[in-house]
């Protein structure tokens, strides 16, 4: 996503392919507790695309249950951070607070809206599933997800564009 998100401008549709990570509230929190202890993150930060999204429990012959956004300003008090460490794209749902929209502007990056109850037709795009870190936190792990024609809006551009104002 890194060469593509400053291509992108808010109000467009995209279909999105390739590798993302589901991170939510808890994974968060345990993520920024390793970048103050300067631990190795559990995935590349660089460039990476974050879907704050905790998938329900994988049906049989499926590599992913439903898996719909959650609320975005949720992780606000710690995207700045994660954007300036070089996260290049978050996915999720609903509006960001003006730290994480200066953020998004500064470093170059985007926010994509997924479709809020429509899990299970984001789980159509998902190619394959792991998980990699804090399996404790069972459908809050950290998991790599390969995607495949994921449709998304672009709802905060780096250019300043913000379909939330």
């Amino acid at each position: 996503m890194t060469e593509e998100a400053p291509l992108l401008h808010a109000g467009e549709q995209i279909l999105l392919n390739g590798m993302i990570y589901t991170a939510r509230d808890q994974a968060h929190k345990r993520i920024t507790a390793m970048m103050a202890e300067e631990k190795p993150f559990p995935f590349p930060l660089q460039g990476a695309s974050i879907y704050y999204a905790g998938p329900t429990p994988t049906p049989p012959n499926l590599p992913i249950g439903a898996c719909g956004p959650t609320t975005s300003s949720r992780m606000d008090p710690y995207a700045p951070a994660f954007l300036d460490a070089g996260l290049k794209c978050m996915i999720g749902k609903g509006k960001r607070s003006e730290d994480v929209c200066r953020a998004i502007c500064r470093n170059k990056a985007v926010y994509l809206c997924a479709i809020g109850g429509a899990g299970a037709l984001a789980a159509q795009s998902v190619r394959s599933l792991e998980v990699i870190a804090f399996p404790d936190l069972g459908c809050e792990s950290i998991k790599r997800l390969t995607v495949e024609n994921f449709p998304l809006i672009v709802a905060i551009d780096c250019h300043g564009g913000n379909l939330f104002h």
